[in-house]
């Protein structure tokens, strides 16, 4: 009897060194963010912000700016506000103004992903042989401690103040953070992940059409270092998922090297997406490139416990917010100013295609 309860006893310990200790969480699901609130100042009946991704930047922008112009400041993660950023050396005016992001609505009798919302990727690379990359990136660094709040459908944004009643696992997250479905145990987040040790995995559904060019993740972590994942390449039709799996990730905890690290000041450890880096090879084809992107997943170690916290430490020190305000304001200088002029550039362009009364003659 002994012996058998003792070989039970090594059968648990020999199952506890081998468990997978990774959480999932879907980083970012592209699907959330279709435009759904305030109409183009140009082009009647289109939408074209993301109402649970608004950001106000003109909060903290000078005195020099008109209101008008203030109104700019507002953006979300609406997918055609994405920025793709062409290698220097294939950047042209006329390849540029063929490259962006636009959605792309799934039909409703797919066989995946049916009715929902993915990234559509246009990339007008060289013709000539030469390597070439672009990187399709958000409008703005996801924050990381952007509170909950209400936004109207003009893009008007209230803080929560108060958070009664709700899941605790949820009323805990950020905004960014999206939601915890106490479910299937997975987080859907709107970009950010918090509470990140090590990543054991990546996983990238995306949509290929037979393109022979590599696609890669970009993750920025709480030090603002960014890493790049090369995920495989799109040489396939239809959906698939491609996956990065950490070849560092160590099963066994005894051949880990255990640390403590500090927590307050000192943000709990993050990641957040940082974009996609498209890259060409010389030998393959050139021109336009088109590919869809569904959602991007994480599996990973959590970096500490999560304690409980009978101490605010931020209500008492402010040294985060105050890190954060400064971040805000930054943001603003960088990407206020350029959302400004590019306000201010489309009022200015001519509309019309044709001239007045201009005919064909019999």
């Amino acid at each position: 009897m002994r012996r058998s309860v003792a070989l039970i006893v090594v059968a648990l310990l020999v199952a506890s060194a081998s468990v997978v200790f990774a959480d999932e969480a879907v980083l970012i699901d592209f699907s959330l963010l279709g435009a759904d609130i305030i109409e183009d100042p140009v082009q009647a009946g289109k939408l074209t912000q993301n109402r649970a991704t608004m950001m106000d930047f003109s909060t903290v922008a000078g005195a020099s700016y008109t209101e008008e112009q203030k109104k700019q400041m507002a953006i979300s993660l609406a997918i055609e506000n994405w920025d793709v950023i062409l290698a220097s050396s294939s950047r042209t005016g006329m390849r540029q103004a063929l490259t962006y992001t636009r959605e792309a609505k799934i039909a409703q009798d797919a066989k995946l992903y049916a009715g929902a919302t993915a990234l559509g990727i246009r990339v007008n690379f060289p013709l000539e042989p030469f390597n070439s990359w672009a990187r399709i990136q958000p409008p703005f660094d996801v924050p990381a401690f952007e509170p909950k709040a209400d936004i109207d459908d003009s893009g008007k944004i209230t803080e929560k103040t108060d958070a009664q009643g709700a899941d605790p696992k949820n009323a805990a997250l950020t905004r960014f953070e999206g939601s915890y479905d106490a479910e299937t145990k997975i987080t859907t987040a709107l970009g950010i992940v918090k509470n990140v040790g090590v990543i054991k995995s990546i996983a990238v559904n995306v949509k290929g059409l037979n393109f022979p060019h590599g696609l890669s993740v970009i993750l920025k972590d709480n030090d603002g270092v960014e890493h790049v994942m090369f995920m495989g390449y799109l040489n396939f039709d239809g959906w698939r998922e491609l996956r990065w799996d950490n070849p560092q990730y160590i099963t066994d905890v005894r051949n880990r090297e255990l640390r403590i690290d500090p927590l307050y000041p000192r943000s709990t450890p993050f990641v957040k997406f940082a974009g996609f880096l498209i890259s060409r090879d010389a030998a393959a084809v050139g021109g336009d490139f088109i590919a869809y992107v569904k959602d991007v997943k994480i599996l990973y170690d959590k970096a500490v416990l999560e304690p409980v916290r009978d101490i605010d430490d931020e209500a008492i020190w402010g040294i985060i917010g105050q890190k954060e305000d400064d971040r805000k304001r930054l943001e603003s200088q960088r990407f206020g100013a350029s959302q400004v002029m590019r306000y201010l550039e489309r009022m200015k362009q001519e509309t019309k295609t044709e001239f007045t009364g201009s005919g064909t003659t019999e």
